[in-house]
């Protein structure tokens, strides 16, 4: 069944029948199992009382979602802000801080290139405050409060970084800031300076901030961040099809600017470890980490893969397209979009317990295109259970993994044909911020999801 076949088939049921036939994901896992195809569907999907929330349902014309959950649209591209501008396009990650009661504060990356495409609307800011006055992209903060009468409604929304390139995923910090990852080191004409940078956005902030790249914490193909609260370690990963797994170790807690050292993770005792195909579900590796000599490589504009180069030569692992990165539960799980025997996706979990280089578990990989298809972002709720954004080749599903090893999907996007991104809860655990990514042709759009969490995995 097509993808709009299917949509029409959910929207004519929904009809029929007040809900939709579709399954659905969630993921909350510490310990799960090989997914198994059966006859090209999922064979473990998790249903109600198995950490899943029931069929999926049309809840308005952009989502559907199971049964008792609402949502509402804002941060559409091309609506005009707070501040003057107009949305940019290309939502991408995202993280929720909370500012002051029932006040929630997003900060959302604009994935936008180094030069100009038709259709796009690019990311405009401050050209004194920005970083690089050829650059596009960057973030924008959105404020939500949550109504007495419990909707959600947007208050204000501004740009708060700009200058910057592809700005794809990043994460939340224990400090409360954001970190906005570029997914490239392109450069030329129009750019003035080099990308490939991570750069920091405080939450509370209420105006643009200054761009300042990051530079000890590697110029690579950025994609995702995780903070270990314990630590004050930046894990970070790279979305290349041999990509590295990375921490870095600030010289002063909570101030990255002030350098740090760069490492990559390896295979203790197994150098050049290659965990994209010929794994085991469950099973546990231990790690060891090798120092990156050189972060802020001067070659990376022409050689993208210049720092997992320096890793591997001291015996990195290689990792097929490291993605959604989130620390949770007490580990940091990060997602292989195209990892796997089938190439349709790993999950995996750093543990890293004190005294020890920690270990890493294989705790998902799919079999089938139904039970996962390219695990994009990723994140943890409050409640320990974790979710995932599809970015796979068919529809586009917001899915999770229970500890069971069973999937299910809790959101499908019914609006476009571009992925869900920047999953994110609200620090209650009550509200379920998520993007859809705009182009040319699709609208980027911001959602809030909330209902009976408590009733499933999530």
């Amino acid at each position: 069944m097509t993808a709009v076949d299917r949509r029409a088939f959910l929207m004519r049921s929904a009809a029929a029948t007040g809900g939709a036939v579709c399954g659905v994901h969630a993921l909350q896992g510490l310990v799960a199992r090989t997914v198994l195809a059966s006859s090209g569907t999922c064979s473990l999907q998790a249903g109600p009382g198995e950490g899943g929330y029931g069929p999926l349902r049309p809840a308005g014309p952009e989502l559907a979602l199971p049964a008792g959950f609402t949502y509402r649209k804002f941060g559409v591209m091309g609506s005009l802000m707070s501040d003057g501008h107009l949305t940019p396009s290309a939502h991408d990650g995202m993280a929720a801080f909370g500012v002051r009661k029932n006040h929630i504060r997003l900060v959302r990356n604009h994935e936008i290139p180094g030069v100009a495409t038709p259709g796009l609307i690019t990311l405009i800011g401050d050209p004194i405050k920005g970083y690089d006055p050829g650059g596009l992209g960057g973030t924008t903060s959105l404020e939500i409060k949550v109504m007495p009468d419990g909707e959600r409604r947007l208050v204000k929304d501004f740009v708060s970084l700009s200058g910057t390139i592809m700005n794809c995923a990043g994460g939340p910090t224990p400090w409360r800031s954001w970190l906005s990852c570029e997914e490239s080191t392109q450069g030329g004409d129009p750019l003035r300076k080099p990308h490939g940078y991570c750069f920091e956005v405080p939450s509370g902030a209420n105006t643009e901030v200054p761009a300042v790249p990051l530079t000890a914490m590697g110029r690579f193909v950025h994609e995702a961040v995780a903070v270990d609260p314990g630590t004050g370690f930046v894990y970070e990963t790279e979305d290349r099809s041999s990509a590295g797994l990375y921490r870095f170790i600030p010289d002063v807690g909570g101030d990255l600017a002030a350098g740090g050292r760069l490492q990559m993770l390896a295979i203790a005792g197994q150098p050049n470890y290659d965990t994209s195909t010929g794994q085991q579900v469950g099973l546990t590796l231990p790690v060891s980490w090798v120092d990156i000599p050189e972060p802020d490589p001067p070659d990376a504009e022409a050689n993208p893969s210049a720092v997992f180069e320096q890793g591997f030569a001291r015996g990195g692992a290689s990792f097929r397209r490291l993605e959604g990165c989130w620390f949770g539960n007490g580990s940091v799980f990060f997602n292989s979009t195209s990892g796997g025997d089938a190439g349709l996706g790993q999950v995996w979990e750093y543990r890293p317990p004190a005294g020890s280089e920690g270990d890493i578990t294989l705790r998902f990989e799919s079999t089938s295109a139904d039970c996962l298809d390219g695990p994009d972002n990723i994140t943890v709720s409050p409640r320990g259970g974790i979710l995932i954004c599809e970015d796979g080749g068919g529809e586009q599903y917001l899915r999770g993994l229970t500890r069971e090893g069973k999937v299910f999907d809790f959101a499908l996007n019914l609006a476009t044909s571009r992925e869900f991104a920047g999953a994110t809860f609200s620090p209650d655990g009550q509200t379920l911020f998520a993007n859809i990514q705009g182009d040319v042709v699709n609208l980027g759009m911001t959602f809030a999801i909330w209902g009976p969490w408590e009733t499933g995995a999530l």
